[in-house]
């Protein structure tokens, strides 16, 4: 890993109208993502952590312009040079898609059901015209090998009804790989897995990483997934990020509450040890025009007078690149 940012996001903002109406304006809108910025080094792996609703997803889609944002900057060093992905256009766009790959959530519903795993795996090096058929053939044998799927042969012409869940999301993985990308977004690859083949995912997403210098962002709500998988840890609620920082860091030396929230409810694999509820009030709000204050005043147990009366809380460094959002830590 080197200390070169690969990603940079800054101010970054999705925006969606709620309709109104056929003749009406749209005057409300859901703020899934809302002005935030972070940084991933070549060779990291970021997880971004939070509840449901939180813009996790948003945020994975935005980078690899599944979306577009409503405002703010992606940079992303691409040929030695760093571009501003949310200005491409046309050709652009797909020289931008063999540099970056998403693996989704669901292993059942992002294969389509109708194509081989040659014909899913190759349709990448199709569209970007990487080689010639049988090129193409055997570097998807090759990399069926390297995802733990062989023999290839026994593979290649079956169809997604005719595998396993983790056979399945190793060949989202292999898909998504196929064209050699510097960065990939994985989307909760395991949470739809059984719990007995989660352990292999990772360790075959971390190895790929290691052998095909893969920088990652990765999602998901698993702080002990998270743990295993990244470098760096980046909190976020309600569009926001709250916390960002080492991984260690962070889970050693919580500041923000909902962090603290978050980790005080991460099971105990001991039925004897009790431990108090979480220090955390309600639910997690609708993102709906919320107010210009703190996004977790609601929620907080140490809120005070400073919250309400200010707008929401910068990303303020407290050491070693430790940074979090609150006036009162």
């Amino acid at each position: 890993m080197t200390n070169e940012a690969l990603v940079v996001v800054e101010g970054l903002q999705k925006l969606f109208p709620l309709t109104a109406g056929i003749f009406r304006a749209e005057k409300h809108f859901i703020h899934a993502v809302d002005e935030i910025s972070f940084s991933i080094a070549e060779g990291e792996s970021l997880a971004l952590v939070g509840e449901s609703g939180s813009g996790k997803t948003t945020t994975g889609k935005l980078l690899v312009k599944l979306t577009d944002p409503t405002g703010g900057h992606i940079h992303m060093r691409m040929n030695g040079s760093q571009l501003d992905i949310t200005q491409l256009k046309g050709k652009e766009v797909k020289r931008f898609r063999r540099q970056v790959q998403m693996i989704f959530q669901d292993p059942y519903e992002s294969l389509n059901p109708r194509r081989t795993i040659f014909d899913t795996i190759a349709e990448p090096l199709a569209v970007q015209g990487v080689g010639e058929l049988q090129e193409r053939e055997l570097r998807v044998a090759d990399l069926l090998e390297l995802v733990g799927l062989a023999p290839a042969s026994t593979f290649l012409f079956r169809y997604p009804h005719e595998l396993s869940g983790g056979q399945r999301q190793r060949v989202a993985i292999a898909r998504a790989l196929i064209v050699e990308p510097a960065f990939v977004v994985a989307d909760e690859p395991t949470s739809m897995l059984d719990v007995s083949i989660r352990t292999g995912i990772m360790q075959l997403m971390q190895d790929l990483a290691a052998r095909l210098d893969v920088t990652y962002l990765y999602i998901t709500h698993d702080l002990a997934v998270a743990r295993y998988m990244s470098n760096r840890l980046a909190v976020m609620y309600l569009g926001k990020i709250v916390e960002i920082g080492e991984m260690e860091e962070v889970l050693h030396s919580p500041l923000h509450p909902y962090t603290k929230a978050l980790l005080s409810a991460v099971p105990v694999p001991d039925p004897t040890v009790e431990r108090a509820a979480p220090e955390i009030l309600g639910s997690i709000a609708k993102p709906i025009d919320p107010e210009p204050i703190c996004r977790f005043y609601d929620r907080c147990p140490i809120r005070a007078s400073i919250c309400l009366e200010n707008p929401h809380p910068p990303l303020d460094d407290k050491g070693a690149g430790h940074r979090v959002a609150c006036y009162l830590v």
